[in-house]
């Protein structure tokens, strides 16, 4: 995203964004913040709603995080793909992404997934989703419809037991 789009977004030209940033990193940095506190408040909320099934619970946090991830381009890029050049988030705005990543360790651990390798892996099977939603098929739901099926697919590496009916 370019300055310039910055700007308009935030109804702004690019040149007075300088006056409230010191720097276009300090402007990303802002943007990151308040991209992981969106997805934070939207990650809390969907946690008090949770099944109690392991698969559900599964189910349930990859469709919100890829419905959030999906829905904004530009957000997307700046949360989770570094696309900036030498960006790197400040303290303030990484902790969003931290107390994000601490509330799914916990969700995860209460249908007992604890390893760390455990968790990277659902991470990136449904990220890359998201990412393949974004690169082949953006708008649509190509990578959507597949979300249930990678969900199953890490259940059952991880023997997790199948849903009731």
């Amino acid at each position: 995203m370019t300055l310039r789009e910055v700007a308009a977004r935030v109804g702004m030209r690019a040149p007075s964004l300088y006056s409230h940033f010191a720097s276009k990193h300090a402007i990303y940095d802002a943007m990151y913040g308040q991209a992981w506190a969106e997805y934070d408040r939207a990650a809390e909320a969907a946690v008090r709603h949770l099944p109690a099934e392991p698969r559900r619970v599964l189910r349930e946090i990859a469709r919100q995080y890829f419905e959030f991830a999906t829905a904004d381009m530009p957000r997307h890029q700046l949360m989770d793909l570094r696309t900036i050049p030498d960006f790197t988030p400040s303290d303030e705005s990484y902790a969003c992404a931290v107390r994000v990543y601490d509330r799914f360790r916990t969700v995860m651990a209460s249908i007992g997934i604890t390893a760390d390798e455990d968790l990277d892996l659902f991470v990136a099977l449904i990220g890359g989703l998201a990412d393949s939603q974004w690169a082949n098929d953006p708008g649509g739901d190509r990578y959507a419809r597949l979300l249930d099926r990678a969900v199953d697919m890490y259940a059952d590496a991880l023997h997790l037991p199948p849903e009731e009916p």
